[in-house]
């Protein structure tokens, strides 16, 4: 019974880290190896939040979405969860909120890398 019990402690807590791995891959994109949502569309970091907090909202948010941290994810090494004012989650990068960009429009595009002078594409280490 101990056995079973311990198997499915370990199964639960395998499915709790790969939801979170879930959420973002690795790539690479012109010999950089970066961090995309599990889709492949690039995540970004903006100049603007501070560790642990989001600045972006509103418009903001419209045109760099969140990368949505799903209920019940748990934070992965660098990745962490940030709490929203507006009550969601999202995943931040070595304590960074991270979004997507809307001019990216498939897997591989970073359009976003410098824009505005705040914005930039989260590289992975």
């Amino acid at each position: 019974m101990k056995s079973i019990i311990a198997g499915l402690a370990a199964l639960l807590l395998g499915a709790t880290a790969s939801q979170a791995a879930e959420a973002w891959k690795e790539a690479e994109v012109g010999g950089t190896k970066i961090y995309t949502d599990a889709m492949g569309m690039t995540l970004y970091t903006y100049d603007k939040d501070e560790k642990g907090k989001s600045n972006c909202y509103d418009k903001c948010a419209t045109n760099w979405p969140p990368l949505k941290a799903e209920a019940g994810a748990k934070a992965d090494d660098e990745w962490t969860i940030v709490d929203r004012t507006d009550g969601t989650k999202m995943w931040a990068y070595d304590g960074k909120p991270v979004y997507t960009f809307i001019k990216d429009k498939k897997a591989g595009d970073a359009t976003g890398d410098g824009a505005s002078g705040v914005w930039h594409i989260v590289k992975a280490d």
